[in-house]
């Protein structure tokens, strides 16, 4: 009898269910479990294999028929920002972000339940608790990051951190080759501000001042309204059928 070494992952495959990007399309997911001392190697090979952590749990899909979800991945060095892009970096000139250990907060709880109930009271974490937050902000077994953004304050040139109500924040992975944006939620009433927008630009500033090639977003997918906005962040690459790929 053989037995699999407890690191060695072990790949599972979803059901079918609706399609939460194009209608009348059904998906699938294969997943796995990222956990104990190879966690981190682990998710990072996945990662750039076209995987998505949350919490735990790495997936990709799966569909028979489709193949639209895309991984797409940010050229930092390269990125230049287009007239759109450089006038929502100067809305939000006034806000300044702080990396923070991954522990949950009431505040952050309470913004997390207005961005939901605002933007996606019929997605599948319209439900979530304060306990379901608080395990999709600590339960990693990789470099997990929280970023804050605050209003800048008088004292933000000394110490480098904003003050005054939260605005926005975004789960970041910290990799060997980039940073991850595993999820972001902000103040919905601030719609104007294009918040988020504005935390890509801010993760792509970080990720090349750590010197980080590639700001990792997940997938995008042709013809879904929800991802189309990761097209305008150019050069990328993404993963084809023969590896990464440039565009742009």
């Amino acid at each position: 009898m053989t037995s699999q070494p407890r690191d060695a992952p072990q790949f599972y495959l979803t059901s079918p269910s609706a399609c939460p990007y194009l209608p009348g399309k059904e998906e699938r997911k294969v997943f796995t479990h990222i956990v104990g001392r190879r966690g981190r190697e682990l998710n990072e090979i996945l990662t750039q294999g076209g995987f998505r952590r949350s919490q735990t749990i790495a997936y990709r899909p799966a569909c028979d028929t489709c193949r639209a979800c895309v991984s797409v991945r940010v050229l930092v060095d390269e990125f230049e920002p287009s007239g759109n892009l450089k006038r929502v970096m100067k809305d939000n000139a006034d806000l300044i972000g702080s990396a923070l250990p991954n522990r949950p907060t009431s505040e952050q709880y309470s913004l997390f339940r207005r961005y939901v109930d605002t933007r996606h009271a019929d997605g599948g974490m319209a439900d979530m608790t304060v306990l379901d937050y608080s395990m999709m902000v600590e339960d990693s077994h990789v470099d997990t990051r929280l970023i804050e953004y605050r209003r800048r304050g008088i004292d933000s040139g000394i110490t480098g951190k904003g003050s005054g109500d939260l605005i926005a924040v975004c789960l970041t992975d910290e990799m060997s080759d980039g940073l991850s944006m595993v999820y972001s939620f902000y103040e919905p009433e601030q719609h104007d501000r294009s918040l988020g927008t504005f935390m890509i630009l801010d993760h792509i500033r970080r990720a090349k001042a750590m010197g980080l090639p590639y700001l990792y977003l997940g997938y995008w997918v042709e013809g879904s309204k929800k991802m189309g906005y990761k097209a305008r962040f150019k050069p990328q690459e993404r993963l084809l059928a023969n590896g990464w790929a440039r565009v742009g």
